[in-house]
């Protein structure tokens, strides 16, 4: 009968270079995760505007707040600028999961946001383009998000979501409400989409407030709660400074347990004129 040798037993040093090589392959992937965070960070903050237009009685103001731990980084962005026709869009939104892929995609959604709303004012329209537009170039991810624009002659807000969070109002005589408008699936999932438009007369003055679900939710805290706390704060500061509001309402993000990146846009006004438009 053969008899097998039994197993020689590892020495010391055979110990010690294993353990070397094995620590060698850690490293290099922490640096190489760490690298690929670093940039993901610097793209979004980068391809972030550095401030939003404004108007007579319209102030404006976002922040944007990394993953406390550095992992969920990418995606979550905010965007202003002005149409041709005068009036002012915003846009929020969140791309489906995160590193530099995502936050390469979310500058691809801001850019065609923009060319398309040159062209079609209706934010409907604009996020039923924009969805063919992501589709046609052929990305695996999908992102929520809201457009909205506002009239100064008609002092009006027009908003359509896609798949996106709701917004929260408030007016400074103490009105507030969650605004949970019709809306359609996110951008880049199916075409020939159609996405409803919910239209505000701005009467009184106050604040509208867009965001991302990293400030509102969290690992034990459910939407509800953060939008519910957004609204107490928001009804609360509905005529203060928007920067002052904007850093309010994310720290709301604190309570949820922030595992994700978060963006905020605040947008106060004025009361409308009576009879515009």
């Amino acid at each position: 009968m053969l008899r097998r040798r039994p197993p020689r037993a590892a020495s010391a040093d055979d110990l010690l270079t294993t353990l070397g090589r094995l620590t060698a392959q850690a490293r290099e992937g922490a640096e190489l995760q760490r690298a690929r965070v670093e940039l993901a960070e610097v793209l979004q903050r980068e391809m972030l505007p550095a401030a939003l237009p404004e108007l007579p009685g319209l102030r404006t103001a976002a922040t944007y707040a990394p993953a406390r731990h550095g992992l969920a980084i990418g995606g979550d962005w905010y965007d202003g600028f002005p149409l041709p026709d005068g009036s002012l869009a915003f846009s929020v939104g969140d791309v489906q999961g995160h590193d530099v892929e995502a936050a390469a995609f979310m500058g691809q959604i801001r850019i065609g946001l923009r060319a398309v709303a040159a062209h079609a004012a209706d934010p409907g329209e604009v996020l039923s383009r924009a969805n063919d537009l992501l589709l046609s170039i052929d990305c695996e991810l999908f992102a929520t998000c809201t457009f909205v624009r506002f009239d100064p002659l008609s002092w009006e807000l027009t908003s359509a979501r896609a798949g996106h969070v709701p917004g929260v109002w408030a007016t400074t005589d103490r009105r507030w409400g969650v605004a949970e408008d019709p809306g359609g699936i996110p951008l880049g999932v199916l075409p020939g989409q159609r996405y409803p438009v919910t239209r505000r007369r701005l009467t009184a003055a106050g604040a509208f407030v867009l965001l991302t679900d990293g400030v509102i939710e969290g690992p034990s805290f459910p939407i509800e709660a953060g939008l519910a706390e957004v609204a107490r704060l928001v009804s609360a500061m509905a005529g203060d400074d928007p920067a002052e509001v904007a850093g309010a309402v994310m720290c709301v993000a604190e309570l949820t347990g922030h595992t994700d990146d978060a963006a905020v846009i605040v947008l106060c006004h004025d009361a409308g004129r009576r009879g515009a438009g």
